[in-house]
């Protein structure tokens, strides 16, 4: 994924209020710009870090300028947009990154699915195989006093759970799921689920896998202007 035009910078000063975020500009200037990130985002929003954004020409925005990485003081890339984790899948599955998931005919995105009025981020479909359903994840949170150690969720996820019971339907019923990691941190090198945020969303993710549900983790590189998934990690 490019960012074109190229991202700008500036030093952050404080999120606040989930979506927004104050930075300092190079001649001082402090804006407020958009966060699209519904997250904790423990460890990715320390006052004084790098922040990159971009910047839309929509006239209906009352904040044009939206936070897509952090660059930390311990030189760390992360892409906090969550939006940006489909986009980045999508593109390693069409560009035959994901070997677990190379061949499919046809990529459809955002299809309504299960019993509890959701849509799942990516159905692959194939006339000689069943149908997969992928709900994509990203993942950010790293434990500082775990050498690439990294957790998903990094709050209390309600729509998480609600993810998991539509994937365990899914195979229930015939179909292939997968649950997508996108793990958007340059420092984590595995990733496991965060029982010590959410025990309950820990419990369906077993009860998930125990039912077919698989778990797939890959992580992105980071270049100027360009992220991509070119890896798979452990998932544990």
């Amino acid at each position: 994924m490019h960012f074109d035009p190229p991202l700008k910078s500036g030093k952050l000063v404080q999120r606040y209020k989930r979506f927004l975020a104050d930075i300092t500009l190079s001649d001082n200037q402090e804006i407020t710009i958009h966060c699209a990130n519904t997250g904790a985002m423990t460890g990715c929003a320390a006052p004084g870090s790098t922040v990159f954004y971009s910047t839309s020409d929509n006239p209906k925005r009352k904040y044009p300028n939206s936070w897509e990485l952090t660059h930390t003081k311990a030189g760390h890339s992360i892409c906090v947009n969550t939006a940006r984790a489909n986009t980045l899948v999508v593109e390693a599955i069409e560009n035959n990154v994901v070997k677990e998931l190379i061949g499919y005919q046809t990529l459809k995105t955002e299809v309504k699915y299960g019993q509890e009025n959701s849509r799942v981020d990516i159905l692959l479909q194939d006339s000689d195989r069943a149908d997969c359903y992928i709900e994509v994840k990203s993942v950010t949170l790293l434990d500082e006093g775990n050498t690439g150690q990294g957790y998903f969720p990094d709050a209390k996820t309600t729509r998480g759970q609600k993810h998991l019971r539509e994937l365990t339907e899914m195979v229930q019923t015939g179909h292939r799921a997968v649950l997508f990691f996108a793990v958007l941190h340059s420092g984590i090198e595995k990733v496991s689920v965060a029982h010590h945020i959410d025990a309950k969303y820990s419990q369906l993710l077993e009860q998930a896998r125990q039912a077919g549900v698989e778990v797939i983790c890959y992580k992105a590189a980071f270049s100027d202007n360009e992220i991509r998934l070119v890896s798979a990690l452990d998932f544990s």
